[in-house]
């Protein structure tokens, strides 16, 4: 088996929090106990998406807040808040807030852009400034700099029986370099890097070519692997920590060690009706996809070994898959932690 550059160092896993309308509470309660064992398989980090207007988690942050009471070892983060939906201000507020009641374990993971379907939401969402907002990445400038310490008011002092701040309070030291980007393209990997924050690189990509080859000439398709790499690279050499500069990578990852037959012929129609999608750029966006990585741990081990962009990173946040059941889910964190995490060259947290 070829080496990777480094053995893994952190392992995590993301999940999506899904529930049924009739009993949220049974999905949220789930979500919650998956993190209550990944802390006892040893991982060390569980995060967590953020679904709008759907049957997933629409505020990670405070499910966090309550995985936080919960355990107390595991880093606990977001992949990724999308910060159309958000005032910077009062997400630092919460940011900070979670940060703290952990015990400094808050790993935010946020990108830019319109909100999904916003055409649709944007009377709900801003109904007096929806067509000056700006979804871009000063949102994400404005988010550092508050939880970085920078002014949200040009007042301080006491004021009657109260204390103002000019900053952000709580001030949580330490999360400003906890910060992530989830960024798909050259242009967001080089942002993040500029600004000092970490990268999240998924199974989800953008083409870096145009879509159409000129005429006459013919183009290898793009492979994924090399793509991400370019991402990883480009973020580093803007960062002002270098080769040192953190990113994690989040493919989708189902070991088949401990599985029956059932889950195994399961898993595998799961990537099978996926696969399409990785054959070329989808979508006026041109999105790449990561094939699905489904069987033995040895197996996988290998994939990954010869993956162009693993073997750069020394830690992953391997993505659940969105629809298994519950014993699916324990099934396959217990493969991660106990057979393919050491085959990567990992071990478990105490």
């Amino acid at each position: 088996m070829p080496p990777t550059s480094q053995p893994l160092r952190k392992l995590g896993f993301l999940t999506i929090g899904l529930f049924e309308e009739e009993d949220p509470r049974r999905g949220h309660e789930s979500t919650l106990e998956l993190i209550e064992l990944g802390e006892q398989l040893g991982f060390d980090s569980a995060w967590v998406r953020h679904r709008h207007l759907q049957y997933g988690i629409s505020s990670p942050v405070a499910v966090l807040a309550a995985a936080s009471q919960r355990t107390s070892r595991i880093d606990l983060g977001t992949a990724v808040i999308p910060l159309g939906w958000e005032n910077p201000l009062r997400l630092a507020e919460d940011l900070a807030t979670v940060d703290i009641l952990s015990g400094g374990r808050l790993n935010p993971g946020v990108s830019v852009g319109p909100p999904m379907h916003y055409d649709r939401v944007r009377e709900a969402l801003y109904p007096d400034t929806g067509d000056i907002e700006d979804f871009g990445y000063d949102r994400v400038r404005r988010l550092l700099d508050f939880v970085r310490g920078g002014p949200a008011s040009d007042f301080d002092g006491t004021e009657g029986f109260e204390v103002f701040s000019r900053r952000v309070q709580p001030q949580a030291a330490g999360l400003g370099r906890r910060l992530w980007y989830g960024g798909g393209s050259l242009r967001s990997a080089r942002w993040a890097g500029e600004h000092g924050m970490n990268l999240l690189t998924s199974s989800v990509v953008k083409s870096e070519r145009s879509g159409t080859p000129e005429p006459g000439t013919s183009q290898e398709p793009e492979d994924f692997a090399e793509v991400q790499l370019s991402h990883i690279r480009t973020f580093r050499a803007h960062h002002p920590e270098g080769e040192r500069a953190r990113v994690s990578q989040g493919l989708v990852v189902i070991p088949t060690d401990s599985a029956t037959p059932q889950q195994r012929a399961r898993y595998q129609e799961y990537a099978r009706r996926r696969l399409p999608r990785t054959a070329a750029p989808q979508g006026p966006a041109r999105l790449m996809f990561a094939p699905d990585l489904v069987g033995g741990s040895a197996e996988i081990a290998e994939r990954l070994h010869s993956h162009a962009a693993f073997r750069e990173v020394d830690e992953v946040a391997f993505a659940l898959p969105f629809t298994f059941e519950r014993a699916d889910y324990v099934q396959i964190l217990t493969d991660l932690a106990t057979r393919l995490g050491p085959a990567l060259g990992w071990s478990p947290a105490a």
